[in-house]
């Protein structure tokens, strides 16, 4: 039972401590939209997603005011589009791009994922129109996002994605130059993909999901920045305890919305995403977290041990909360979504290969990180490569969300505003992958994969 004291500090966490619902995502199956007339697809498409989600941003906005629980983002994930247009008779997928695009604007919402191709183990025709297409459907569409899953514990790593998709970053940074490549923010590469992701620019509707269901999305680094603040100089044993539950609580207000929001949408309830996911604004960082367990600087040593204890009672407080904790939960990394993390890059104590490390105890992995405009492609697929590696040996998932800066060099820093920040560019390692890029293949699952 609620008592004053918990509801006034839940109060507290939302007007003072920056937590909100960061999204509320309808999942759509699009299975139905195929058709061997891309024109009639598409128009199946749009018809299908602007009628399952018509009601969504004022369902969202409703409960928001009603309960006074800020909610951020409201947005769409869709089946896989390499899926769907693999059924028309068409060389050019990115029609389909623009019937999403299309849909998500007459919705509202803020953005919509699923422009994406599940390739782990092979791609096949359809795989490869859609991933040539990225660069110019990024380019003509404002809420597409759009994802590439390269790779998993139980197929390995396909190499040939692997070079592929360092290309395809490239071009889309050049296809959005004028806006600092921001295309690439809303593209990302990753290796043992979830279904029921509910945060861009990753979200899809897997194929083992229902015809449509409601995912909820909660954040609350300020809260636990907060909360440690309380038990300054104390054992480990007792931060994680606090983060535990400080999780729990604030995974008890996703329930409540989520569960809400599926009731009203008449749409079943998914799972409620626990994931510490920053923003630029201050007293919002997973960094000054970090910090606050006694570090200087994050990206100093001891880094890596204090995000593996944060990301291990986040993701037990919520368990916890809720029955149907999904997604991927846990601690986001973003850099130029994180003041903390932008400020210790800014300051060279955070590098490409710290983060890298980092990824091993985080819920996802190189997240909006900008690095040179030259930076070859090769070098792209080897950061891609070296990431997938990292999420098939350890049966999680991984993603590498890079921003080649079209004209800008280590030092410079790129503007995308709102939730995406600004990013400074940081190095790569001069020396050359190409040759090993080159080979190709596949790089076989691991021999634990093997658990049939």
């Amino acid at each position: 039972m609620l008592n004053q004291k918990d509801i006034l500090s839940t109060i507290e966490m939302i007007d003072q401590q920056h937590l909100d619902i960061r999204t509320i995502t309808m999942g759509i199956s699009l299975l139905s939209c195929c058709d061997p007339d891309p024109k009639r697809a598409c128009e199946k498409i749009y018809e299908k997603i602007t009628r399952y989600a018509e009601k969504l941003v004022k369902t969202g906005e409703d409960i928001e005011r009603e309960f006074g629980i800020p909610i951020v983002n409201k947005r769409i994930s869709v089946t896989p589009m390499a899926l769907v247009a693999g059924a028309s008779e068409t060389e050019d997928y990115v029609p389909f791009a623009l019937a999403l695009d299309r849909a998500a604007h007459t919705c509202g919402v803020n953005f919509i994922g699923g422009y994406s191709a599940l390739v782990q183990k092979g791609m096949t025709n359809a795989d490869e129109k859609l991933i040539r297409s990225i660069p110019e459907a990024l380019a003509r569409t404002e809420l597409v996002c759009s994802s590439i899953n390269v790779g998993s514990t139980k197929a390995g790593i396909n190499m040939d994605a692997v070079a592929l998709m360092g290309r395809i970053i490239k071009d889309t940074a050049k296809a959005t130059e004028a806006q600092d490549g921001l295309g690439c923010a809303k593209l990302v590469v990753f290796c043992n993909a979830v279904e029921d992701n509910p945060f861009m620019a990753g979200a899809f509707h897997g194929v083992g999901e229902a015809e449509k269901v409601i995912n909820v999305g909660v954040s609350g680094p300020g809260v636990v920045h907060h909360a440690l603040q309380a038990v300054k100089g104390q054992p480990f044993d007792v931060v994680a305890e606090t983060v535990k539950k400080t999780a729990f609580r604030v995974t008890r207000m996703g329930q409540l919305v989520a569960q809400e929001a599926s009731r009203r949408l008449d749409t079943p309830f998914g799972i409620v995403d626990l994931s510490l996911a920053p923003t630029p604004a201050i007293g919002d960082s997973v960094a000054r977290i970090l910090e606050e367990m006694g570090l200087e600087t994050c990206g100093t040593h001891g880094t890596t041990a204090a995000l593996a204890l944060l990301n291990d009672a986040v993701k037990k407080g919520g368990v916890m909360a809720s029955s149907s904790v999904g997604g991927l939960s846990g601690a986001f990394i973003p850099v130029s979504e994180d003041e903390g993390m932008i400020a210790a890059a800014r300051q060279g104590t955070l590098c490409l290969d710290k983060l890298e490390a980092m990824t091993c105890v985080c819920s996802v992995g190189l997240d909006m990180i900008a690095v040179p405009g030259d930076t070859p492609a090769e070098t792209i697929s080897a950061i891609i490569a070296d990431e997938a590696a990292i999420g098939m040996v350890n049966c999680k998932t991984t993603a590498v969300r890079l921003l080649p800066a079209p004209g800008k060099k280590v030092g410079d820093t790129i503007e995308m505003g709102g939730l995406l920040g600004s990013a400074p560019v940081m190095p790569v390692h001069p020396e050359s992958s190409a040759d090993f890029i080159a080979r190709g293949g596949r790089i076989p699952a691991p021999m634990h994969s093997l658990k049939n």
